[in-house]
């Protein structure tokens, strides 16, 4: 028999991974410092005495969503692999459509067969399915290569850049989290075309865990003394994640960050031998640049049609389906 509880509290998610390759938003400290920032979580679980799987959510209305934000790279459920991690899956569904009348789940990877899971788990328990791409993860397969042999393979104009404008600047890439650097950082970030960040102390408690860690990689470039860009990495599980990156506009004719950047892949290709480096989502044209593959992110959209307030967007992907 399968059992289904909702939580308000992300600690029922220690024990459980996101199978293969847990990346550091399938981690209970992650939905924790999310929830910190002002979300209420609904936390789906279901347990069959065996095994446990849950799902990270949030509801606001009837409406439910993944418990996430803009740091998140993406978003997955928990659960064990097989059958078994199946029908806990599709117990959860059954049981959400107690909670609320539209579920949408982004940015679901779908490389790791997450979102035929999910998708599949929903249309099983009743729901009306949608399954479409919503953004793309630009990422860089290592295959065994030095950064120099990396290098090679780059757009001309990038490695003439770096050629001629590496030496205009002093790059610092540290293992743990330092204040004062991190102050830089944010005062960068602040100067820099970027927008706002959404909350700034989020990303800093971050830093500050995944440096306690080992798996912080942050860097910093100066000129003349002055932090012109810096950049907010981790490495997890061989794989190099890149959160944060910025530079002052008015520093732009000395190509920092390009130099940056090549001193933190030379860092993870060379020293920490990750397999895989993410730059995250976004269609920003120059990660084509310095990556070699995109993959995809789902939206996996789930109206319940017992929901008299599903049958309007019902009705509008019907017709959406006949002019298509």
């Amino acid at each position: 028999m399968i059992e289904t509880r909702y939580h308000d509290s992300v600690n029922v998610l220690q024990a459980l991974t996101a199978g293969a390759g847990a990346t550091p938003f399938d981690r209970a400290e992650w939905f924790a410092l999310i929830a910190d920032t002002g979300i209420t979580p609904l936390i789906a679980a279901a347990d069959d005495g065996e095994s446990t799987a849950a799902m990270a959510l949030t509801e606001d209305g009837g409406r439910i969503t993944p418990l996430r934000n803009w740091y998140s790279f993406t978003w997955r459920a928990l659960a064990p692999e097989g059958a078994a991690g199946d029908r806990l899956l599709a117990a959860i569904a059954r049981s959400l459509k107690t909670r609320g009348w539209r579920v949408t789940l982004e940015p679901v990877p779908g490389e790791d067969g997450s979102a035929g899971r999910l998708a599949q788990a929903f249309r099983a328990a009743g729901w009306r399915v949608r399954v479409e791409e919503s953004d793309t993860n630009h990422v860089l397969p290592v295959r065994g290569r030095r950064f120099a042999e990396y290098w090679e393979s780059r757009p001309g104009q990038l490695r003439t850049t770096l050629k001629r404008k590496a030496k205009k600047v002093e790059t610092q890439v540290i293992t743990y989290f330092d204040a004062g650097v991190w102050d830089e950082y944010e005062a960068i970030y602040a100067a820099s075309w970027k927008p706002a960040e959404d909350h700034p102390a989020m990303l800093r408690a971050f830093a500050k865990a995944e440096g306690a860690a080992g798996r912080l990689r942050l860097g910093v470039a100066r000129a003349g003394g002055v932090a012109v860009a810096a950049q907010c990495w981790t490495v997890e599980n061989s794989i190099a994640y890149i959160h944060k990156l910025a530079h002052l506009e008015s520093y732009k004719p000395l190509s920092a960050g390009t130099t940056l950047s090549a001193a933190l892949f030379t860092h993870v290709i060379d020293i920490d031998r990750v397999e895989l480096i993410d730059f995250g989502t976004g269609h920003q044209s120059y990660k084509a640049d310095w990556m070699e593959e995109v993959r995809p992110r789902y939206r996996i959209d789930c109206l319940n049609p017992a929901q008299m307030r599903s049958w309007a967007p019902l009705a509008k992907r019907m017709l959406a389906g006949l002019r298509g």
